[in-house]
């Protein structure tokens, strides 16, 4: 009580942000029941027929519902691997440059397609990515066919992950960077004296400095990995590429919003939160037992 006394004003600034999670993240999970029911909006939760677990059973049994999670899972998985990989690459090339003004104004460039939204990625991709676009006219100009990019499955998962990695690798690279400059300086001083050149440095002293940080963010990416990148597929798919571009996410969208299926989509959604959860849970638990890394 003596603490409250005293930190009662902050709890109070909390009261605002504890209303709207109460509102809207709390609040509408009441919804999940859809999951077990053969829901009707005229009917409404309470009066639309209960089926138990009928929706969750209809989801593996569905071929192109088993397809739309293995789909998820081989996006997320190299959208992760590869935004690890490139910015842990990046954040090392350019620390090794040694103007200031020159380093600054790379990490700019690279920073700004982050704060673009899909929706004005998605249109600039689209069309310079067309059979007739930019892209296919420099291929062209050297001989290369025509590549179908956002219309054959098997471009358009390369598509979306090159995509996704060039958006977001600059930001990504700030956490190595941060990294790198807890580095002490005098660790590199001392190889130099003991006669290693550049890449022994780099090989010897910063990768293993980005290690930990690595392993940190690696393993709570892990809680992503049914999150392929609904903003960006949605923008980008088109019938065609379904088979193989279709997500989770974008799944749930057609079947419970365009095609009524309201309780089949909560259940997938239901059970893509469900392991998410459990995905997190272990993430965090590897991340402090190989890291050290802990929220609370």
């Amino acid at each position: 009580m003596k603490n409250l006394r005293k930190t009662w004003p902050f709890h109070l600034m909390l009261l605002p942000a504890l209303i709207c999670l109460a509102l809207f993240s709390y609040l509408p999970m009441t919804g999940i029941i859809m999951a077990f029911q053969d829901y009707k909006p005229w009917e409404g939760i309470q009066g639309s027929a209960w089926v138990g677990l009928d929706n969750f059973r209809y989801l593996f049994e569905r071929e192109d519902s088993l397809q739309v999670i293995w789909n998820t899972l081989v996006i997320a998985v190299l959208k992760i691997v590869f935004n690890l990989l490139v910015p842990f690459s990046f954040a090392i090339l350019l620390n090794e440059i040694r103007k200031r003004a020159l380093q600054r104004t790379i990490q700019t460039m690279v920073y700004l397609p982050h704060f673009l939204s899909w929706v004005i990625l998605g249109g600039i991709l689209i069309e310079m990515l067309a059979v007739d676009g930019f892209v296919n006219r420099v291929l062209a100009s050297v001989g290369v066919q025509p590549i179908f990019f956002l219309g054959d499955n098997d471009w358009f998962r390369f598509t979306v992950i090159v995509s996704d990695v060039w958006k977001e690798f600059g930001y990504n690279t700030i956490v190595f960077l941060a990294a790198l400059a807890g580095v002490n300086p005098t660790l590199y001083e001392a190889a130099e004296i003991d006669g290693a050149g550049r890449w022994k440095q780099t090989l010897h002293i910063t990768m293993p400095s980005l290690l930990p940080i690595t392993v940190v963010v690696g393993t709570l990416a892990l809680g992503n990995i049914l999150n392929a990148g609904f903003d960006q597929i949605f923008n980008l798919y088109n019938p065609l590429v379904y088979e193989k571009g279709d997500i989770i996410d974008t799944f749930v969208y057609r079947t419970a919003i365009l095609n009524g299926e309201m309780g089949f989509g909560t259940a997938i959604g239901l059970f893509k939160s469900v392991i998410s959860m459990i995905l997190i849970l272990i993430s965090y638990r590897m991340a402090y037992k190989w890291a050290g890394y802990r929220i609370f």
